[in-house]
């Protein structure tokens, strides 16, 4: 079971709301965005950015290297060093995308409401999109005390075609911020628009509930969208100030800077995993200028900033969250993350057994500890970390296969299988066509040569589901190999050769069932390119034993049966 990450929910949201934007790509919604050229430059900030400050004192008025100095900086956070960047950039009358969202965001943090809606006055003005621009006019209206046209701006934008959900979203959080509980909550209740399900917008209903004295409403809204058990410190924080005496303040937006900083986050929302990371990036560290205690922004830019390999980075970013902030356990998780792609993985499993020390109840502290130690190797371990988290769950239903399923791999693992069937079996009674247990166990019992019929029907019934997954027909092809019915097995095997033609083990079992068929050279060429695929130093051993010997001596030599005795009663 993947770990699990606290913004899932949010970035689940995000590709079905690009999917709901007809007629607009993802590059009009941000503008003509970002030079592939910056992009590939900013694979690594600080470096990037010594590297331009030299050049710019040879060229002081390069408008190419000033747009890559400003993404640089923006990609560090350092928004005090991209805005002067910026505003020189500009003065040489460059277009820039970047920088004119640096400069639009530093007159949005000094309050220069004025300025703001001259810049983007018109209908069809583009300066940042056609979702930003009038997002960020209806909140400088609010700023400059006009409640009337504000409305107007985000009604405008909530008739657009596709683009609606965003107008009655800011709208929602503008009336809460007004004190307009009522008109609020009529939208945030709204079941069609997928952003009012993201989990900053379900904490903000939250929030008009209880100004609204329905704080029972509000914790049924909380236990449908995140379960009734105990999740994260954050969401049991306003579970327990739902249950105070004193109604919850409404912070999801405070102010007009704060309203602002959220039409960047959501953006940078809906891009994440579905346009350049760097543009995610951007966004989001505009939302974290704008409010530095956004900390839904500043994990976001954490975790863009580990997809962009840039994990020191990470690291120092999850660190803005302190240590009496309710979302400390999603900052310190993602730091464990970063420490263990750096290599520092003794590091990262100390920091990671820290947290079962300090947020035990949590069930994901276990699993993300029971993943690290799987990928280690320390599969008893692991086992038993995953147990931990399986002992939090009252009543398992069918959302907990995933802690059986992973309990049961590090078993097998750990070559405990009167451990590992076990939990298998809860898995599939509590998702009966899960098709990764399917197959897991199918497979399992397969290579055991235990229960063949009904290993073979549940991995026949996962490649039903999937038929497209290379993993789950080289099943189905191992399986029919392993019963005799090599016809069958050798079509099933071409199908995930296929599907997966660079994996080692895909292909050394396609050299296998060709053998099987007396298509002999055929299998030694597969054999040969397995050794190429890098397999691991046990199979890469027996590969060469069978281009040396043939299958059927190795078959022998390991006491299996042979090829011509498979399959008979």
């Amino acid at each position: 079971m993947p770990p699990i990450r606290r913004y899932r929910l949010a970035f689940a949201l995000a590709g079905a709301m690009v999917a709901a934007l007809p007629g607009l790509s993802r590059a009009e919604l941000a503008g003509a965005y970002l030079a592939a050229r910056s992009a590939d430059m900013a694979a690594d900030f600080a470096p990037a950015r010594d590297y331009l400050v030299r050049a710019l004192a040879e060229d002081a008025a390069n408008p190419e290297i000033l747009d890559a100095l400003i993404t640089a900086n923006v990609g560090l956070g350092d928004m005090g060093s991209a805005v002067p960047v910026a505003r020189r950039l500009a003065s040489l009358g460059a277009n820039s995308q970047i920088a004119t969202m640096v400069l639009m965001t530093d007159m949005l943090m000094r309050e220069d409401y004025a300025q703001v809606l001259k810049d983007l006055a018109g209908a069809d003005t583009r300066l940042l999109g056609p979702v930003v621009d009038p997002l960020l006019r209806g909140w400088a209206h609010l700023g400059a005390g006009s409640m009337g046209p504000a409305l107007e701006e985000f009604d405008k934008l909530s008739k657009a075609q596709g683009l609606e959900v965003f107008g009655l979203y800011h709208k929602a959080l503008a009336l809460g911020m007004a004190g307009d509980f009522e008109g609020a909550e009529a939208l945030f209740a709204d079941p069609k628009n997928p952003l009012m399900s993201m989990r900053r917008a379900v904490f903000a209903h939250a929030q008009v509930l209880s100004q609204l004295d329905r704080d029972q409403a509000a914790l049924a809204r909380l236990d449908d969208l995140f379960g009734a058990a105990s999740t994260d410190p954050e969401l049991d924080a306003l579970r327990a100030a739902l249950q105070s005496d004193k109604p919850v303040p409404f912070e999801a937006v405070r102010n007009v800077r704060d309203g602002m900083a959220e039409v960047f986050y959501v953006l940078a929302v809906v891009f994440q995993g579905e346009a350049p990371d760097l543009q995610t990036l951007a966004h989001s560290r505009m939302a974290e200028f704008l409010r530095p205690d956004h900390v839904d922004a500043v994990l976001l830019s954490a975790a863009t900033l580990e997809s962009l390999d840039q994990e020191e980075l990470a690291i120092a970013t999850y660190d803005k969250i302190g240590p009496a902030s309710p979302t400390r356990l999603a900052a310190v998780s993602g730091q464990v993350q970063a420490l263990y792609k750096l290599d520092r993985k003794d590091e990262a499993i100390r920091a990671a057994e820290d947290l079962v020390r300090s947020h035990g109840q949590y069930l994901s502290t276990h699993v993300a500890l029971g993943d690290l130690l799987r990928r280690e190797e320390r599969n008893t371990d692991a086992a038993e970390a995953y147990g931990r988290a399986i002992t939090l769950v009252k009543q398992p239903d069918d959302r907990h296969w995933g802690l059986f399923y992973s309990r049961g791999i590090a078993w097998e693992q750990a070559k405990q299988w009167d451990k590992a069937e076990p939990d298998f079996r809860k898995a599939l009674e509590l998702q009966p066509e899960q098709p990764q247990v399917l197959n897991y166990l199918g497979y399992s019992l397969l290579d055991r040569n235990e229960k063949i019929p009904e290993a073979l029907g549940m991995i026949e019934r996962a490649v039903a589901q999937r038929p497209e997954d290379g993993y789950i027909i080289d099943s189905l092809a191992w399986g029919y190999f392993l019963t005799g019915r090599y016809p069958e097995a050798v079509t099933q095997m071409e199908r995930a050769s296929l599907l997966m033609p660079v994996d080692p083990i895909v292909t050394d079992h396609l050299g296998d069932v060709y053998w099987a068929v007396g298509r002999l050279n055929e299998a030694r060429f597969q054999w040969h390119r397995a050794l190429s695929f890098k397999p691991t130093d046990k199979d890469a051993t027996r590969i060469r034993r069978k281009l040396d010997l043939g299958l059927d001596a190795v078959l022998a030599e390991e006491g299996l049966p042979a090829l011509a005795d498979r399959g008979k009663k």
